[in-house]
């Protein structure tokens, strides 16, 4: 098996379209099926199931994907493990991160890493933090500054930088706006925009209500914190915002009771060399920790 036809099955599988795939790889589509083609004559197996437009994977193509992945894994981390080596800090530094904490967080940080190591080619994916964590845990990205899950398992580490205070926000004019105090069943009672379920905050803020006994009553989400705030800010319903998002838009709730928050920070694979880069990048993030 060679490597570029290793890559063409993986861009096949992940964008679902040879074509897709041979945008994504630079090539030409008959290229893309070129190389798919010698792969299954090396192997002697059919790997996709080709039914007029539409492609899946043959049980032989399922069993093969992990595996591609390992292969490019190994591969990547034999040629970083010898990069290191020559102790300079240059080559591509693949690096997921939030929308959120891309905007708020990183554009002084990217700024001085680019000036001190303008021989890196910085591949930056903008991601959730949910699916930037499946980036790493699969090997598809070296860092990933995200919010941080409740509870990290190894192969996963993660490291905290940020304690990012979380905030019950409404519109100026919303009646919860006019209460000098508020509880979480004063809340509760008036519809919301959360973020989505399948996001870390929406976990943290639901496990507030519950140990209340209460439901929020949930009437619209979205993963994107920015979309909330505009829901917010036209009278929509109330939220939960970072502190660091507040401005005449929106109205801090007074609530009585335990504060939200959350942790930003970034996480890696414990079995996977890191590039120079990836450590230098990763120096500059300690040091914003208190």
């Amino acid at each position: 098996m060679d490597l570029a036809s290793l890559n063409a099955f993986i861009a096949v599988v992940e964008t679902g379209s040879f074509s897709l795939a041979a945008e994504r790889l630079h090539l030409t589509q008959p290229a893309v099926s070129k190389r798919i083609a010698a792969l299954e004559q090396q192997l002697d197996t059919r790997l996709f199931d080709r039914l007029g437009r539409e492609i899946g994977l043959t049980e032989a193509g399922r069993a093969l994907l992990p595996r591609a992945y390992q292969i490019l894994n190994v591969l990547d981390d034999t040629r970083r493990a010898l990069n290191n080596l020559h102790s300079a800090v240059s080559g591509r530094l693949t690096l997921a991160t939030s929308h959120h904490i891309g905007l708020h967080r990183l554009p002084s940080l990217l700024r001085s890493f680019t000036q001190a190591y303008p021989q890196v080619a910085l591949d930056i994916h903008f991601l959730d933090s949910e699916v930037a964590y499946e980036e790493i845990l699969h090997g598809r990205a070296e860092l990933a500054v995200i919010t941080l899950a409740p509870q990290t398992t190894l192969p996963i580490k993660a490291i905290e930088v940020w304690e990012d205070p979380l905030d019950f926000v409404a519109a100026p004019e919303h009646p919860l706006a006019r209460n000098e105090q508020t509880t979480l069943a004063d809340i509760a009672r008036y519809p919301a925009v959360f973020p989505g379920s399948n996001t870390f905050t929406h976990t943290i803020v639901r496990r507030l209500f519950e140990a209340e006994g209460l439901a929020p009553n949930i009437a619209m989400s979205t993963n994107y914190l920015e979309t909330i705030k505009m829901m917010v800010s036209i009278g929509l319903a109330w939220s939960i915002l970072p502190r660091t998002m507040l401005d005449e838009q929106v109205v801090r709730l007074q609530l009585s009771g335990p504060q939200l928050k959350r942790q930003l920070g970034y996480i890696l694979h414990t079995e996977r060399t890191l590039s120079n880069a990836a450590r230098a990048f990763m120096a500059l993030l300690d040091a914003q920790r208190k």
